[in-house]
């Protein structure tokens, strides 16, 4: 969502959130006042320390989690990367690890995370299909790269490996997840986008933008060159070392002749260049368009007829957890999957786990917009209360089944990883 994730690559209203803790704090004083609880009690309360990118660490959930169980989370925020190291190498610096689904590769086999235990997760069996069968409504979803149902499930609690089948064990619980495609300035492009190709159309030389995040980019660069008809791969998030110099040759040649404005890492980067109107056709991430939106901007997260590109994250625990911070830990994925946070998400635009408890929490029409494809009632609002589009507009890709239905591939880690960041560095040098 990285970068990837986007997982809430929104960034919150601090204002309302202090106040909310500003009110939190008040009513814990006065609870503590009213019951006589001395302060000294502090210390036995659990704090869990949670692992994972700034992106996905919103101050709303925690303090809401807090107001509802008096567990507190301590977030601990680090980059994608920097996420999988702690994972392999200090698996006791956290006791809660929101990770995505493609970085299991590099973590399971060291035994660092436990199995989650399904039957101590009360939503266990509401999780999605799209993450335990790879399908929606029964229809197979595109599985290339690290799709979820890949790394879903272990053999046992202790297991270093991948189960073939689902089990009582999980590897993570998910947690957000969505279907990437490209951002466009209609009002400045004035006519129909329906294809990754024109990413690389000479006709927005100068004006086209791709991530510089190399795992994530070189499959947005996949898609592109499928979409020209250059070559059709058999795995977009596994490729060899041939189809990896293909890619990068075509970006290579692509920057070279001036098709792109600039490579962006950071999300605020790809909101500038897209309000600006520097660029009018760039990879992008779902909140980042909600963002150019919300200053009155004309900005389309573009459906395309070679499909998406999607990215899953979920909560992991490490083996080494137990007693009470193992029981808060299971505390904190049950009320994560309960509804509240599902609805959260859902109105920054990324999809929860357990749709069922999220639907339970928003307002029919907010579902409506959200997650039916239906035109907005009213006008829909973001969780800081401001304003994300008017009574009337449809949602960019329509429903949760058109847009998660159309995944072409999932954000992954290939076999030939070093060799692939090699080569995408020397694009960025070109």
């Amino acid at each position: 969502m990285t970068e990837s994730n986007p997982a809430a690559h929104s960034p919150a209203d601090t204002g309302s959130l202090q106040a909310t803790r500003r009110r939190l704090l008040k009513t814990a004083a006065a609870a503590g006042v009213i019951t006589g609880a001395p302060w000294v009690h502090a210390q036995e309360k659990i704090v869990l320390r949670y692992l994972g990118t700034a992106v996905n660490q919103d101050k709303a959930i925690a303090e809401k989690f807090k107001a509802d169980t008096g567990i507190e989370i301590q977030y601990i925020p680090v980059t994608t990367d920097d996420v999988t190291k702690r994972a392999v190498t200090a698996p006791n610096s956290f006791d809660l690890i929101d990770t995505e689904y493609f970085s299991l590769k590099k973590i399971i086999p060291t035994g660092n995370l436990m199995g989650m235990d399904t039957k101590k997760i009360k939503n266990a069996d509401k999780i999605t299909t799209l993450f335990t069968k790879g399908e929606l409504n029964g229809k197979k979803v595109g599985d290339q790269g690290t799709a979820p149902k890949k790394v879903m499930f272990l053999e046992g609690a202790k297991s270093k490996a991948f189960a073939k089948a689902p089990t009582q064990f999980m590897t993570l619980i998910p947690t957000v997840y969505n279907a990437d495609t490209l951002g466009i300035r209609p009002d400045l492009i004035k006519r129909p986008i329906e294809s990754w190709k024109e990413l690389l159309n000479p006709e927005f030389k100068g004006k086209a933008s791709i991530l510089n995040i190399p795992s994530i980019g070189i499959m947005d660069a996949a898609m592109v060159v499928e979409a020209l008809g250059l070559y059709k791969y058999p795995d977009k998030g596994n490729m060899t070392k041939k189809e990896i110099d293909l890619t990068i040759k075509t970006l290579i040649e692509a920057k070279k002749a001036g098709q792109f404005r600039a490579l962006w890492k950071d999300f605020n980067e790809s909101v500038n260049l897209m309000a600006s109107g520097e660029v009018v056709i760039q990879s992008m991430w779902s909140p980042a368009i909600t963002k150019v939106r919300s200053q009155g901007i004309a900005c389309t997260y573009q459906p395309l007829k070679e499909g998406y590109r999607a990215w899953a994250a979920g909560f992991g625990l490490p083996s080494t957890l137990s007693g009470r911070k193992l029981d808060g830990a299971y505390q904190f994925v049950n009320w994560f999957l309960d509804g509240w946070a599902g609805a959260y998400l859902n109105r920054q635009g990324y999809y929860s786990a357990v749709l069922e408890t999220a639907k339970s929490k928003m307002e029919a029409y907010e579902w409506a917009y959200w997650m039916e494809g239906k035109p907005a009632e009213k006008d829909i609002k973001a969780p800081d209360g401001s304003t994300l589009e008017k009574a009337g507009k449809v949602r960019d890709g329509g429903s949760y089944e058109q847009r998660l239905g159309s995944i072409a591939c999932w954000n992954a880690v290939m076999d030939e990883n070093e060799y692939m960041v090699k080569k995408w560095n020397e694009f960025v040098a070109a």
